[in-house]
């Protein structure tokens, strides 16, 4: 059997201006990057308004070691809207260096439903998480030299919120102590680097919808506080039109294609745990400009990506989704049903009935909270029985909602052909979109109404430096921003071990942050971190390059 990385390699991509005749892009908005992939200039978009086609989030069940096939699926649900003559374009995120080189390997897609060329966009692709890693660096460095300077501003070197990143897994660079070596070399504090994915920038560089856009939220990011508790931000520092230089090509969305040749961008990458986890809003709107149907992903489970995405980006960028997918394999539903990983390919009823809560919960989320048609993509494997899709197809059915088998990995764009149909269907039905909480409801009210409405918890107990943090925030002016919850993936709970669809539990938040620039607020829940480690055997041992620069390992 070829692996990923072998199926991307034996495919011979049609040049990039050919995908961006077919996705409309005139080639005076194209950048080329070699001959498979470029950037659209963003300018499109007002030169060229379009009426916006069908927006389609695909999320997914909470994430196990079986895997749930999501980028697959939203590629290959793609595939198969072209195969039934549909116009689609997809809108992804850039995979982080961090799991490329840490657990999860590559993430372009899988089989024969995916995004190339792959290895590029695994690495270092067009060189956008380098700006902003940049920009990030930049503003640290700037805050620094403030304070070496003689300090204007009165910045409390206790109170410094902004941290350094870099694109990788690295606990050791959790928390440090710099500006060490006296006085000509910083001041000594206690500090710290987040991954990349997780920096404000990175939200900033998502959510903005213009340059002037990105220079006016840089601005308002909020660094540290002086003294007296006042906010310092990039602005007071004067750093937002340097940050902006380095992030204006960026900026620009990615174009590549599918393995059967349908447009993509790939565009930004927050993490769905630690960040609000979907591509850039300048991507999203020039796939629903290009196209009459978007297909687009939200990270990790539903109660993260897809709750982000509803209640951040399309809230802040007035989009209304038009259908969701909800992807689930039965072997992962049997691991939330207490199957260990190597008993999965046996039938087990059972196991499968106990851990099929957690999938009905995020569909009734979905159906019931935001009021969205919404249909199952069952992610096939070869050693799924028919007794347990079946069980899969009747329990969805009690809620109303579909069921469709998903074979894309296997067969591309033929083997959703059942499921595109299901979302054209549901795309042609009216719906009612309603966000899970007001904009005038504080910050606790926030947090509470997406831990009982979404998580199913009993209610939030926030820790005193969260409680003070929040009062202070709100007494600020940033109350009215939405909340970007960050908690575990593996659990509706803030509890990893607790699979399923748990019960009789509360929402701890430890503490929160404002993030002004992207415009939300984050409540850190359970041991969540902002700086992944490798694990002990990292995905990075087994990638290779050959004397001829063909790359292997990258699944």
């Amino acid at each position: 059997m070829l692996t990923d990385i072998e199926i991307a390699q034996a495919t011979t991509p049609k040049h990039i201006t050919e995908i961006a005749e077919k996705a409309g892009v005139p080639e005076s908005y194209l950048e080329l990057y070699g001959s498979n992939k470029a950037k659209v200039d963003y300018n499109l978009l007002v030169d060229q308004p379009h009426e916006p086609g069908k927006l389609i989030l695909v999320t997914a069940i909470n994430p196990t070691p079986a895997g749930e096939g999501k980028t697959t699926t939203t590629v290959g649900l793609a595939d198969a809207l072209s195969l039934l003559g549909k116009n689609v374009v997809v809108a992804l995120r850039e995979p982080s260096l961090g799991p490329v080189f840490g657990v999860k390997g590559g993430a372009a897609g899988g089989g024969y439903a995916q995004v190339i060329p792959m290895e590029d966009i695994n690495l270092h692709f067009t060189g956008d998480f380098h700006a902003i890693g940049a920009a990030n660096n930049l503003l640290a460095a700037m805050l620094d030299n403030h304070i070496q300077q003689g300090n204007e501003l009165g910045i409390d070197v206790r109170k410094i919120t902004w941290k350094r990143v870099v694109d990788m897994n690295d606990r050791q660079l959790r928390n440090v102590v710099d500006g060490l070596g006296g006085k000509a070399h910083g001041m000594p504090r206690e500090d710290g680097f987040d991954i990349t994915v997780a920096s404000e920038i990175m939200a900033i560089f998502c959510l903005a919808t213009s340059i002037s856009d990105l220079k006016e939220r840089l601005a308002r990011i909020v660094v540290g506080y002086t003294r007296d508790d006042q906010p310092v931000t990039a602005g007071d520092l004067n750093a937002q039109g340097a940050m902006a230089a380095l992030l204006k090509d960026a900026l620009k969305p990615n174009l590549v294609q599918t393995l059967e040749g349908t447009p993509a961008f790939v565009h930004g990458g927050p993490f769905a745990n630690i960040a609000h986890g979907c591509n850039s809003i300048m991507a999203t709107r020039m796939a629903m400009s290009l196209g009459d149907y978007c297909v687009t992903e939200a990270g990790f489970g539903a109660d993260l990506g897809a709750e982000k995405f509803l209640d951040i980006k399309c809230r802040l960028a007035g989009l209304n989704p038009d259908a969701v997918v909800v992807v689930a394999t039965v072997r992962a539903l049997k691991n939330h049903g207490g199957v260990a990983k190597a008993d999965l390919n046996e039938e087990n009823l059972e196991a499968l009935d106990a851990g099929l809560p957690n999938l009905l919960q995020h569909v009734e989320n979905i159906t019931q909270v935001y009021k969205l048609p919404c249909v199952v993509a069952i992610n096939r494997f070869p050693t799924d029985t028919e007794a347990e899709l079946e069980l899969v197809e009747k329990r969805c059915r009690e809620l109303g909602v579909n069921v469709a088998l998903s074979e894309v990995w296997a067969k591309g764009g033929e083997g959703g052909v059942a499921l595109a149909e299901e979302v054209v269907r549901l795309c042609e039905q009216p719906n009612n979109f309603t966000l899970a909480y007001t904009d005038d409801m504080s910050l606790a009210e926030k947090i509470e109404a997406i831990a009982q409405k979404i998580y199913h918890a009993d209610g939030v107990d926030f820790e005193p430096k969260a409680a003070a943090e929040i009062a202070k925030l709100e007494k600020l002016g940033f109350g009215h921003m939405p909340v970007c919850m960050a908690k575990t993936q593996y659990s509706f709970s803030d509890d990893a071990k607790l699979l399923g669809a748990p019960r009789n539990f509360r929402i701890v938040v430890r503490n929160v942050k404002v993030s002004a620039g992207a415009g939300f607020v984050v409540a850190l829940t359970g041991d969540i971190m902002t700086m992944p480690g490798l694990p002990k055997v990292p995905a990075a041992e087994r990638i290779d390059v050959d004397e001829t620069g063909k790359i292997s390992g990258l699944f």
